[in-house]
């Protein structure tokens, strides 16, 4: 059966922003559908229904691999715990959950996505590894480092990566790439 990729950008972030465009080139090929969609952003049009909205039209079953990176990693949780889809595995960076004070306009935008008891994602995938930075400036470490204690099957530190975006060098993610393949 085809394998499945769906790569989520965060908050006010764009499909063709960080290390997204690139990955999108490298899983490219035979017998793959990759999806790289531009998520709803801004204030009045980011939340989890409209988030909810993009992925209800693509194709998410047990081929799946979803990586999501920032906001879209806890959206990733709550939308297949809300829709109960399993998936094969989940890549998730700098992800968190109920955490405000990053700045106005994010915490709005933010808070939609939030969700309790998170870990039940578990029950919809039994493979998921995050990755983490010891600097990230918008996220803290502790905040990233507990989302990730209570998921992860496999949990990766990067040193000096700040928010793993193209703000830190982050164009390229190499470590992304085995992972994919680990299967």
């Amino acid at each position: 059966m085809k394998m499945n990729y769906i790569i989520l950008h965060g908050s006010f972030g764009s499909k063709d922003g960080n290390w997204f465009p690139w990955l999108k080139e490298q899983l490219e090929g035979k017998d793959k559908k990759i999806d790289v969609p531009q998520m709803p952003i801004g204030v009045e049009k980011q939340n989890f229904e409209s988030w909810s909205k993009v992925l209800d039209k693509l194709t998410i079953n047990e081929n799946t691999i979803i990586i999501a990176h920032s906001i879209a990693p806890i959206f990733v949780c709550k939308y297949l715990i809300t829709n109960k889809i399993i998936v094969k595995k989940l890549i998730f960076v700098c992800g968190f959950n109920n955490y405000l004070g990053i700045d106005k306009d994010f915490d709005t935008v933010n808070k939609p996505m939030f969700i309790d008891n998170f870990e039940n994602v578990k029950k919809y995938c039994n493979d998921i590894v995050c990755y983490y930075s010891d600097n990230d400036p918008y996220v803290k470490f502790d905040i990233e480092k507990s989302f990730a204690d209570k998921i992860a099957n496999r949990q990766y530190i990067i040193k000096n990566g700040g928010h793993i975006n193209s703000e830190t060098g982050y164009t390229k993610f190499e470590e992304i790439l085995k992972e994919v393949y680990n299967d």
